[in-house]
C-alpha cells in the first residue's frame, strides 16, 4: 500500500494508479493527493503500453462526445425564438452596414464557435475573428474585436517585433522578421465555384468595418495573413 506502507495492496486508483490496501487508505490517498478517483479518459498512453482495452476506451469516449454534441444541438434553447431573433437582428444590423452576413444551420462548427455581438448603445459590432498564418501553420481566435479597430492594430500582438507576445513572436518568426510592407491580409470571396477560389486583399490601414463593407461573411471573418515574397496558392481577385 502506497498510503500506509504496511499492508498488502488490494486496490489500484483508476486515475493516478496508486495502490491501496483498504477503503480507509483509498479515502486518505484521495484527500492527500486531491484525487477524485475517476479515470482520465484523455490521459496519454505510450504506443508500447497501448492495448485493445485502450482502443475500446477511446472508441467509447468518442461515442460519448458524439452523443453529448448531438444532445446539445437538439437542446430547446438553440431553437428558441429568442435565438432566432438574435440572429435576425445581427444580420439586419450587418445589412445596414453594407455587410452580407450569413449564418449556418444549428450543428455546424462555425455556428457554435461564433461569438459575434452588436452593441446597440455604441452602434458597433464586436466580431468573432479568426487569424490564419499559412506560412507558419498557425491559427488564432480573437473575440469581441470592435469593428472600428484598424487591421494593423489587430495584427500588432502577433507580428510586431516589439509589441507581440514572446511565445507568439517565436512561432511567427517568419512574419516578425519580415518588413511590414511584405505583409498582405487576404479574405476568401464566398459563393464562388470550387475551381475558382479567389481572395480580396484588405487594407491594413483601415478599420475592420471598412474592410468588410460590400463583402459576404459566413458567420465570422477569417483573415489570412501572408507574405508577398513567399509563394502561396492564394489568388487575389484581378490577378
Amino acid at each position: 500500500c502506497e498510503t500506509c506502507s504496511k499492508e498488502e495492496a488490494k486496490y489500484r486508483c483508476p486515475r493516478c494508479m496508486k495502490y491501496s490496501c483498504s477503503l480507509l487508505c483509498v479515502k486518505k490517498h484521495k484527500l492527500l493527493q486531491s484525487c477524485n478517483g475517476i479515470r482520465d479518459k484523455t490521459a496519454f498512453v505510450s504506443v508500447n503500453e497501448f492495448t485493445d482495452l485502450n482502443l475500446l476506451s477511446d472508441y467509447r469516449f468518442l461515442e460519448d462526445v458524439g452523443r453529448t454534441a448531438d444532445a446539445a444541438a437538439r437542446h430547446p434553447i438553440v431553437h428558441s425564438p429568442s435565438a432566432k431573433k438574435l440572429l435576425y437582428y445581427l444580420r439586419n444590423r450587418a445589412r445596414k452596414c453594407n455587410i452580407d452576413l450569413r449564418t449556418l444551420p444549428v450543428g455546424f462548427t462555425k455556428r457554435r464557435e461564433n461569438s459575434t455581438t452588436y452593441n446597440d448603445t455604441e452602434k458597433k459590432f464586436y466580431w468573432h475573428l479568426k487569424l490564419v498564418f499559412p506560412h507558419c501553420h498557425a491559427e488564432y481566435i480573437l473575440k469581441r474585436v470592435p469593428d472600428d479597430k484598424v487591421l494593423a492594430d489587430i495584427l500588432k500582438p502577433y507580428i510586431d517585433p516589439v509589441e507581440s507576445d514572446p511565445v507568439i513572436c517565436q512561432r511567427l518568426k517568419m512574419y516578425t522578421a519580415s518588413p511590414q510592407s511584405d505583409v498582405q491580409i487576404l479574405m476568401k470571396i464566398e459563393n464562388r465555384r470550387q475551381n475558382s477560389v479567389r481572395y480580396n486583399e484588405l487594407d491594413a490601414s483601415r478599420s475592420l468595418l471598412d474592410n468588410l463593407k460590400g463583402k459576404v461573411i459566413i458567420e465570422y471573418p477569417t483573415l489570412f495573413v501572408v507574405l508577398r515574397t513567399l509563394k502561396n496558392d492564394m489568388v487575389v481577385l484581378g490577378q
